[in-house]
């Protein structure tokens, strides 16, 4: 089923003996953790580069950071090592275009925890990936799952064009909202969640609960639903909360972005469950996006899931576990939900949603 991804090559392995000189596509905290990884390979990144319009003299651990012209002027052939996120689709097609050129890998380093999804990572969790593979409803969902774990092994790009759709898809044909939904936010961000919910309900629900942890995203989140018309009150709450299991305080690392977390350092935050705020009130839709959090929020969240059996929407690539831990802890929680596996495009793997429909 999944034992002949074992016989891939990993990024790292051919990043280690390759001869040609290493050059790095990026800067940042992104490119930081790929570099510790290397540095523990002993394989030496020899120049560093970015978009023509991002250079402007500086540099980077030490090291001039150079347009492209400059590093094809340099060395007759080089591999790349891509270091940065990205969505738009002029800089995705950039890449997909260097990989056609060039030996290429954008390595898959988790957003939350140390655990790389390496070979050996692979084999220590493959019972998990395996039982997590047959819970999937769809062929849809298991082609994903096969590149995703191939994509994740070898940092290979060619695996995630396969693996990508659409919003308009999971909306329409699988979430398939309804006038009367009530929507649980996990995660909110800036409330272009919530606006994109109310796009496919037209407007219509039933109750908005938002938690958003971050106090300058909570401030953008208040606003933007003030602008759409929704205001505090018996059928909106927006609450200043990080998602978790239980009621308590918790270090926050606050970037007022899409990558605030919680972690092991930071100022104070108060956290709650789910299932303490809401306590037997429905929930018909519950979403969550919570940097790596996500097993804590659907534990959360379990009492509301077995006793509504919502739509679910949670995010699946924080972690390099959460590909398979998610569908596994959700089928424990509440046999009988068909679940799904769709992916936004993204450079690297992110963007992974589980989608899970109640079906008995």
């Amino acid at each position: 089923m999944l034992t002949s991804l074992l016989e891939l090559p990993t990024c790292w392995e051919q990043l280690q003996k390759t001869k040609k000189p290493v050059v790095m596509y990026g800067m940042g905290n992104g490119a930081d953790h790929i570099l510790r990884h290397l540095d523990r390979l002993a394989v030496p990144v020899q120049e560093f580069f970015a978009s023509d319009g991002f250079v402007r003299g500086h540099s980077f651990h030490g090291k001039r950071v150079k347009k492209f012209s400059e590093i094809q002027a340099q060395y007759e052939d080089f591999v790349i090592v891509t270091a940065f996120a990205v969505r738009d689709e002029p800089t995705m097609e950039t890449i997909f275009l260097l990989d056609q050129q060039y030996e290429l890998y954008a390595p898959d380093v988790p957003v939350a925890g140390e655990d790389l999804f390496d070979r050996d990572f692979f084999i220590s969790h493959l019972s998990q990936a395996q039982a997590a593979y047959r819970l999937w409803a769809d062929e849809r969902s298991r082609q994903i799952y096969r590149d995703l774990i191939a994509y994740k092994l070898t940092g290979k790009i060619k695996y995630l064009a396969s693996t990508v759709c659409s919003r308009q898809e999971v909306f329409s044909s699988l979430l398939r909202l309804g006038p009367a939904e009530s929507y649980v936010d996990l995660g909110a961000y800036n409330g272009d969640t919530i606006e994109e919910f109310l796009r496919y309900t037209g407007g219509r629900f039933s109750a908005v609960c938002a938690m958003e942890p971050d106090p300058k995203n909570y401030q953008k989140l208040c606003r933007r639903s003030e602008s759409l018309g929704l205001f505090p009150g018996d059928r909106v709450r927006l609450l200043n909360l990080a998602a978790w299991d239980d009621r308590t305080e918790l270090n926050f690392s606050s970037c007022a972005g899409r990558n605030s977390a919680v972690a092991a350092s930071g100022r104070q935050i108060k956290a709650d469950s789910v299932d303490n705020l809401l306590g037997k009130a429905p929930v018909t839709f519950l979403k969550m996006d919570v940097e790596g959090s996500e097993a804590r929020a659907v534990l959360g969240a379990a009492n509301a899931i077995r006793r509504h059996k919502p739509k679910l929407m949670i995010s699946a690539y924080h972690r390099s576990g959460d590909l398979f831990a998610l569908p596994l802890q959700i089928q424990r929680i509440q046999p009988g939900y068909r679940l799904y596996l769709r992916r936004f495009p993204y450079i690297p793997a992110w963007e992974i949603n589980l989608i899970g429909l109640w079906e008995g």
